[in-house]
């Protein structure tokens, strides 16, 4: 019941905060705001301030939300003109647009900030903590101290990065360039070891782990949430590419029931623990909403940008045809995802 209370505690934020963004760049740009509703599907609780014009909702799904704008997608002849988004100049509406994942990235900063002010901050540069006897890193001459400055000769500057990338070698060489802690570089080719959890699932180690030294200090934090939120960013955008080039799966990312079970998983290990994924998620959907792709805050942003380059907008019926499509891949997408984690809850 607790990890669920954390679930929607969780996504309710990260929603809010994200929603927010727009609601409050439509209201700086004196746009007409119906609605703002944290959750989908059924209402179970709405109110609107006396004499104000948005109604603030609570829907009975715990997933998602929306901010619903005069003018987004068609015009609406019962509100002033000026005060319809569609007649707003390129600059406001590309900020109403892009807001709701930029407080999604300062949300993230702020959470990573308070919990090294409370935790401390552990060092984002991949300095190698330990290697494992009988493991291919320690039998290559890898060691405890060790800088990793990049792995198949790309370069890598946080933990974020360079996991991810050995995350995704499916069981190939890897070359490790390193710094050595008398100054000098070093590089190593190091395969794998393959093994089975217990669950039968393949994975390979390479008998590493990372650094967890930690600092404290009101400056430490500073750098520490600035340093990690752009690695945390790097490497979302790493996952990406990976699933366009093939390295990572689609049968590999988690819906609503994986990240409940993350979720479950991270509020066992405390409240430390919990702050970092809200991070991590937050920096998540913010990335996600900003890919160019139809029904996403990216894909509107797009169509904005074709407008100010073509000086004419898509027809709107266009627009909304290719964003219901985008939708229903989203929708179908979902469905295939959240599949493959309920078959991995009973493998």
């Amino acid at each position: 019941m607790l990890s669920l209370i954390w679930f929607i505690l969780i996504l309710g934020a990260i929603v809010a905060v994200h929603e927010f963004g727009h609601f409050i760049f439509a209201k700086l740009s004196n746009i007409y705001v119906y609605e703002f509703s944290i959750g989908m599907g059924k209402k179970i609780y709405g109110k609107k301030k006396k004499g104000g014009e948005t109604e603030f909702c609570i829907r009975a799904i715990p997933l998602g939300g929306y901010v619903m704008i005069a003018g987004e997608d068609v015009e609406d002849e019962k509100i002033p003109k000026d005060r319809q988004m569609c007649n707003k100049n390129f600059i406001r509406r590309f900020l109403v647009l892009f807001a709701g994942a930029f407080n999604n990235f300062v949300f993230a900063f702020i959470i990573l900030f308070i919990s090294a002010l409370i935790y401390g901050a552990v060092s984002t540069k991949p300095y190698i903590g330990s290697v494992v006897d009988g493991y291919p890193a320690k039998e290559a001459g890898l060691e405890a101290g060790d800088l990793l400055l990049s792995l198949d000769g790309k370069k890598v500057n946080s933990w974020d990065k360079a996991l991810i990338k050995l995350q995704t070698s499916n069981g190939k060489e890897i070359s490790f360039e390193v710094e050595k802690t008398d100054g000098s570089i070093e590089t190593y080719t190091i395969k794998p070891l393959k093994e089975v959890d217990e669950d039968g699932n393949e994975m390979y180690a390479y008998g590493i782990t990372t650094n967890y030294d930690k600092q404290y200090g009101f400056v430490n934090s500073i750098k520490y949430a600035c340093s990690k939120t752009i690695s945390l960013f790097g490497s979302m955008w790493d996952t990406i590419k990976y699933l366009f080039t093939g390295r990572v799966g689609v049968d590999q990312l988690s819906g609503p029931v994986g990240i409940y079970s993350i979720v479950d998983s991270q509020a066992q290990q405390g409240l430390e623990a919990i702050l970092y994924l809200i991070a991590y998620l937050s920096i998540n959907v913010g990335i996600i909403n900003l890919l160019p792709f139809p029904a996403f805050d990216g894909g509107r942003i797009l169509f904005l940008i074709i407008e100010k380059i073509f000086k004419k907008p898509v027809s709107k019926r266009v627009e909304n045809i290719i964003h219901s499509i985008g939708f229903m891949l989203i929708i179908a997408l979902l469905i295939y995802v959240t599949f493959n984690d309920v078959l991995r809850l009973f493998h």
